[in-house]
């Protein structure tokens, strides 16, 4: 689409393990402080995994009431609170705008994971009458965004997609394309989580894909070091108010940035390995730049996927490295996994937003815990200190099990 609707963020919302606003998140990231510790919030002792990133300092009763709570997951209370916090940053007004052409696209990896599980538990262990009647519309994946149109009346295109690790990215670029297409003018998007349980943890902690420092958790998450032994689940939302460009103009919106680019495949390959040399990557990252209409050499950071798997790490590095050649050695590549853990589907989220604030500050978050260099992950990975850097385009990477790549490309609003 040659002709296609420039797309512009005008609004940021968080909620991380190191942070609960946008403010908060952005300056632990820049600060290289870590989110990660032991679990609080349920008896891990009897799991081989005691560690994750989870929120901290939060208060659920300080957003919702009982009766509401009743009838909501974290993944949906987290959404909420995301966006909220991302529509007031925009200033939309939504009494004055056609709510029929704002719509909401979100992911989530696993949905309702807690109501599921502790459900199950009370099916068990006290049969079908006391199972609760909000159960289902509790856990359903989708009823995050449903109750985010229903609670500021949106009634725009409105759905979920999961696609594992990706789903968060893969939410944020199929937003932007329904507002390229003209079945929107706004939309508000992003991804949440809340799985850390002791199912989840089991199932990832047998397929060894967690890491096991239990006695040092905040050097847990290492992404690219020599030394990683796998991924510390988080949790935690991530939300962007998206707008057509002209809209967005006449009302006098923030203009954060530019999502210019997006781009999608899949490696048809295996279950949870990424393929050898990460060719579903190279295409989603080069796909993305076409779309963006720039050049590997436009481009001055990368949100890596990084998760701190040894799979992961170096073949993102060597897809990086094939796609971006001589250009590579110049990039900023950092994994802010290093300091929140990963969130599955929030994660594209949760990366986007400190994409946009990388272009917006001028500062390429780091990547702590970064020690012993690998010989095969060889870029510069902004070891252990933010670093000042103009940033003109950014890209952010999410890759997910099933093959599925998802990678954005945002470019810096020129104000002239």
């Amino acid at each position: 689409m040659s002709n296609k609707r420039k797309v512009v963020v005008t609004g940021l919302g968080a909620l991380a393990p190191n942070g609960n606003t946008v403010a908060e998140y952005w300056k632990s990231l820049i600060s290289g402080k870590s989110g990660i510790g032991p679990i609080e919030s349920f008896d891990a002792d009897n799991l081989s995994v005691k560690i994750a990133g989870e929120l901290s300092n939060f208060d659920v009763q300080s957003y919702f009431d009982r009766k509401e709570l009743r009838k909501l997951d974290l993944f949906t209370i987290y959404h909420l609170i995301t966006s909220e916090e991302a529509i007031a940053h925009s200033n939309l007004n939504l009494e004055e705008e056609d709510t029929d052409r704002i719509g909401v696209i979100i992911g989530t990896g696993i949905g309702g994971i807690q109501t599921l599980e502790n459900e199950h538990g009370v099916y068990i262990e006290r049969g079908q009458r006391r199972v609760s009647p909000f159960f289902v519309p509790r856990f359903i994946p989708n009823i995050a965004s449903g109750n985010l149109a229903i609670k500021f009346g949106l009634k725009g295109p409105n759905h979920t997609i999961i696609s594992a690790c990706a789903s968060g990215t893969d939410a944020i670029g199929c937003a932007a394309r329904a507002i390229q297409y003209g079945d929107a003018d706004v939309m508000i998007t992003g991804g949440s989580e809340a799985s850390i349980t002791g199912l989840t943890i089991s199932g990832f902690a047998n397929i060894k894909a967690l890491s096991t420092r239990n006695d040092s958790p905040q050097a847990a998450s290492r992404p690219f070091d020599a030394d990683r032994d796998g991924f510390v689940l988080g949790e935690g939302a991530g939300a962007l108010v998206l707008e057509e460009m002209e809209h967005a103009i006449k009302r006098n919106a923030p203009i954060l940035g530019e999502l210019a680019g997006y781009g999608a495949t899949d490696d048809a390959f295996h279950i949870t390995q990424p393929s050898e040399g990460g060719a579903g990557a190279i295409k989603a990252m080069d796909i993305a730049l076409k779309d963006a209409q720039i050049n590997t050499n436009d481009v001055n950071y990368i949100n890596a996927h990084g998760t701190s798997t040894p799979f992961n790490d170096k073949t993102e590095s060597a897809a990086i490295s094939y796609l971006f050649k001589e250009h590579a050695s110049k990039l900023r590549v950092s994994s802010t996994k290093s300091m929140i853990g990963h969130a599955l589907g929030a994660s594209g989220a949760l990366e986007a937003v400190a994409c946009v604030k990388a272009i917006n500050d001028g500062i390429a978050p780091p990547t702590i815990n970064y020690e012993n260099q690998d010989p095969e992950c060889s870029l510069n990975y902004v070891p252990n200190k933010s670093e000042e850097l103009t940033i003109n385009a950014a890209m952010s990477n999410s890759f997910g099990f099933g093959g599925h790549n998802a990678v954005i490309v945002f470019k810096k609003w020129d104000k002239s």
